[in-house]
């Protein structure tokens, strides 16, 4: 059950304590894009978005790491200026060993942010970097994320009855 549990569980991206991480260690953060940044249905970032992404990048190696695919994940690598990896496959460790290869990373100096459990959560606590959920933005999924849910639905389910995660109960 250790596998589906993030280390940090926020509202938001919002109302992460970057501060903190910062301070932890980590220098790497890996933002998945749909219901995590942005609207899975939204092409475009808003005025906040881009001036978080711009301030973290001041203490961190910012990159979009997605399952969604090359267009939609490289127009907001361009609007965001930041770097980005589409198809990523999460949960599975193949693209997470890349990025920690390619930028020469230990595993506590990097920190992978999303909205899903089977995906984000999974993916990251497998290769042992920090993991952080929020809660979706929008209600609307695509048809591969809806399963998800569904079964994310039955884990927390799981989870809050062995007292190990509680949706709504947020911690660092």
């Amino acid at each position: 059950m250790e596998k589906y549990i993030p280390d940090i569980y926020q509202q938001s991206i919002y109302t992460i304590n970057y501060q903190k991480l910062k301070e932890s260690g980590i220098k790497c953060l890996l933002f998945d894009l749909d219901n995590t940044l942005v609207p899975n249905k939204i092409k475009v970032a808003t005025k906040k978005l881009k001036d978080l992404i711009k301030e973290l990048q001041k203490d961190f190696k910012v990159i979009i790491f997605s399952n969604a695919n090359k267009n939609r994940v490289n127009s907001f690598v361009e609007q965001l200026n930041i770097e980005g990896y589409h198809l990523c496959a999460k949960p599975f460790s193949k693209r997470f060993n890349m990025i920690l290869e390619k930028y020469d990373y230990n595993i506590s100096e990097v920190a992978i942010i999303g909205d899903q459990i089977l995906t984000d959560i999974v993916g990251g606590n497998g290769v042992g970097i920090t993991t952080l959920l929020v809660n979706p933005i929008s209600p609307v999924d695509g048809i591969f994320t809806k399963f998800n849910r569904f079964l994310e639905k039955r884990i927390m389910i799981k989870l809050s009855n062995n007292d190990l995660f509680y949706k709504g109960r947020y911690y660092e």
